[in-house]
């Protein structure tokens, strides 16, 4: 309920019946500590970093993939860490690309190039849920590199794969991370279409929040041009 409420911004629209009992994040992974319940941990560990991921909070996304290894630490359930595995990884790796950028710390490459490697294994098993993901964080992978070209070709590789799968959420986070390159990298004519792209997609996946967040940062992107 609470990744719902962050990304919609409206509680009466997330179509949650109001005689279901609500628990926050924080409800439920107390819960799941005291009940050494390491499925339901994930899912709320997982849902924690999805709107830290789509706010672009990455340092917290950073401290819960942390105590999500440390949850795992010595245990023997590796089936729950199997089949969800593939979320902290790609999450983490996001993060961990946009850190290496904005520190120049080497740790956060590590990370980042760790995620693309593992990513691209799970493309050999599913192209359809995989390979989008895998793009974007080629795409970031480039970018840090100053490899402009290819950063280029993997965003727009990403933005395709997510539409002709059908991850709409996806495609606005490609559409997003695409424009923000291009501003970063004095582009911001070509930047504006793809975040307004970002925020159309973020609006049809229902993240009116998010989108509202876009919205603004897109002004203050036309304000700088403006002021140029």
């Amino acid at each position: 309920f609470d990744a719902v409420t962050a990304l919609i911004g409206n509680e009466g629209s997330c179509s949650i019946d109001a005689i279901i009992e609500r628990k926050t994040n924080k409800e439920l992974y107390q819960i799941s500590e005291q009940n050494q319940n390491l499925y339901l941990l994930c899912l709320v560990i997982i849902n924690m970093m999805y709107v830290h991921c789509y706010r672009r909070e990455h340092i917290l996304v950073t401290d819960l993939v942390e105590k999500y290894k440390r949850m795992y630490t010595g245990t023997k359930n590796v089936g729950t860490r199997r089949i969800l595995h593939f979320f902290f990884v790609f999450f983490e790796g996001i993060s961990a690309l946009c850190l290496a950028r904005d520190t120049k710390q080497e740790k956060w490459r590590q990370i980042g190039e760790k995620a693309v490697t593992t990513i691209s294994q799970l493309v050999e098993y599913s192209v359809w849920n995989f390979e989008n993901k895998l793009s974007l964080l080629e795409a970031e992978l480039y970018y840090l590199n100053h490899s402009h070209a290819m950063a280029e070709l993997k965003y727009q590789a990403a933005i395709t794969s997510a539409h002709n799968h059908r991850f709409v959420h996806e495609e606005a986070m490609a559409h997003e991370l695409y424009g923000i390159y291009l501003v970063e990298n004095k582009m911001a004519v070509r930047g504006i279409p793809q975040l307004e792209m970002a925020f159309d997609g973020y609006k049809k996946w229902g993240a009116t929040r998010k989108a509202d967040s876009l919205k603004g940062f897109i002004e203050l992107v036309h304000l700088s041009m403006s002021i140029v």
